[in-house]
């Protein structure tokens, strides 16, 4: 993995590093889970010393900002939700609205 091409690259190391951690620490994990993530962790660790703390330059701040920006883009509110009774009383309460008006008209 070469950590110069990738950006965020550190933050998905950590990310890793925080995963394999859980698995080191599940008490379900077999021994050779085990064995497994404490050297995929010591390797990740390695990694995360070579690559060093981040640049702290402007390209930081506007991954940052691009990402605080695509998050606000999302809507906090649920989707409605669809297929419950509440389309239908919507499609009945049209349909009578509409047979009423015509009823009225004549």
């Amino acid at each position: 993995m070469r950590l110069g091409s990738f950006r965020g690259s550190v933050e998905d190391l950590r990310r890793k590093l925080r995963a394999v951690s859980a698995v080191v620490e599940d008490r379900g994990a077999t021994p050779h889970e085990r064995s497994n993530a404490q050297a995929l962790k010591a390797r990740l660790e390695s990694l995360l010393r070579q690559a060093g703390s981040p640049a702290g330059d402007w390209s930081d701040n506007v991954f940052r900002l691009g990402k605080w920006a695509k998050d606000i883009r999302n809507s906090t509110a649920p989707a409605a939700p669809k297929g419950d009774w509440t389309d239908t009383a919507h499609r009945l309460g049209k349909a009578l609205r509409r047979g009423y008006r015509k009823l009225s008209s004549e």
